[in-house]
């Protein structure tokens, strides 16, 4: 069958070639995307000239209307944001414990197990959702069963909303709820730690510490569930890639960073620019944006030998997937432990996988389409023998 999720083609490619930049427009505003890779990577080591301090406008599109604070550290700049990302940088770091890798391997186990038993599954929603609901449960030391109500926000907790509210609403009320259990009972969990980290010798504000959680449940939400997904009907579609990582499991390593370079979930973030400047011939003026686009860097030729083409074996692969300088994701770690994890025990337990039925995620902008994963994916996975 035809691969539903990855054209041949790039959307980037004859922009990116030609100038470098695509002039195009966000919520009706002018905003340039750098294209090429070592621009991408300068820009975004410039924080000076590309300013992350810009509360509601990292994201693309701005968030200004589905949350009241400003996510931490992601939209601050060094030397604070050094300061802030310190705050929570050791709960990301536990992705390279062996509890933790011994509990994700659990995890994937018996999610693809329950998977198989099945006649169909449905991976974006019954799949993906869990996974990446549930393993952010032991990022965070919180009971598993917190993630049931995760869930229930959908795959994007700004766009979907959660239980029949408004968008964004349902994950603050949960992390004022989480603030005050963990203030008056606390413990070892992300939110107690919160209540307790200090932050240029005093506590954090209300406000800080609700931007620190919102970041923590949206930043990486969608991302690592079109991840799994993308995975999955990866290897649905081009089963000849499932049999060769099978061959040469010694090759999920590569794999993995190929899979992060090729997918790229997230397609691109924005900076403010503080002062007017010019963006490879494109006028910005002061307090306006720019994109940083991951996305068309990782099919940079000048950077990756047929970039257009997967590969299992691909060495060296400098991917952007999860951005660069400073500001580089927080999440990396814990996104590469589930992807490779994800990887081996499809190896290990799936003989083969077959696409039922798939509709892609198309990202429809003015100037491009993209598509990145899956609105549904609905797969029969054949247990190996």
């Amino acid at each position: 069958m035809e691969d539903p999720t990855y054209p041949a083609s790039d959307p980037f490619r004859a922009a990116r070639e030609e100038r470098g930049v695509l002039d195009t427009t966000f919520q009706g505003k002018k905003v340039p995307m750098i294209l090429g890779y070592k621009d991408v990577r300068a820009a975004a080591a410039d924080w000076k000239t590309f300013s992350s301090d810009a509360p509601f406008r990292v994201p693309i599109p701005s968030e200004e209307d589905v949350r009241s604070v400003r996510q931490l550290p992601v939209e601050t700049n060094p030397p604070e944001h050094t300061e802030y990302r310190s705050i929570i940088d050791p709960f990301f770091r536990q992705a390279r414990e062996p509890e933790m890798v011994q509990r994700m391997d659990g995890l994937i186990c018996e999610l693809l197990d329950h998977a198989a038993r099945r006649e169909s599954i449905e991976v974006v929603r019954e799949l993906a959702l869990p996974l990446q609901s549930r393993a952010l449960t032991y990022l965070l030391r919180m009971p598993e069963s917190a993630a049931d109500e995760w869930i229930s926000w959908g795959i994007h907790v700004f766009r979907d909303g959660g239980n029949g509210e408004a968008k964004g609403v349902a994950l603050e009320r949960y992390i004022q709820r989480q603030l005050d259990r963990a203030a008056a009972a606390p413990s070892d969990d992300f939110f107690s730690a919160l209540n307790q980290a200090t932050y240029q010798n005093r506590l954090l504000t209300r406000d800080e510490k609700v931007g620190f959680a919102n970041l923590t449940f949206a930043g990486g939400r969608d991302t690592i569930i079109q991840m799994v997904a993308s995975i999955i009907g990866t290897f649905g579609s081009h089963p000849e890639l499932l049999r060769q990582l099978q061959a040469q499991p010694d090759l999920v390593m590569s794999a993995t960073e190929e899979f992060l370079r090729f997918i790229s979930p997230l397609t691109h973030l924005g900076r403010v620019c503080p002062h007017a400047t010019d963006v490879k011939g494109v006028p910005v003026e002061a307090d306006e944006r720019v994109s940083l686009c991951f996305a068309s860097a990782n099919r940079d030729a000048t950077i990756f030998e047929n970039p257009d083409q997967f590969q299992l074996d691909r060495k060296p692969n400098p991917h952007v997937a999860f951005g660069s300088g400073p500001h580089l994701c927080i999440g990396a770690l814990h996104a590469r432990l589930i992807v490779r994890t994800l990887l081996r025990r499809i190896c290990d337990r799936l003989a083969s996988i077959e696409i039922l039925h798939a509709e892609p995620n198309l990202e429809r902008e003015a100037h491009y389409e993209r598509r990145v994963g899956y609105e549904t994916l609905t797969v029969k996975l054949h247990a190996r023998a």
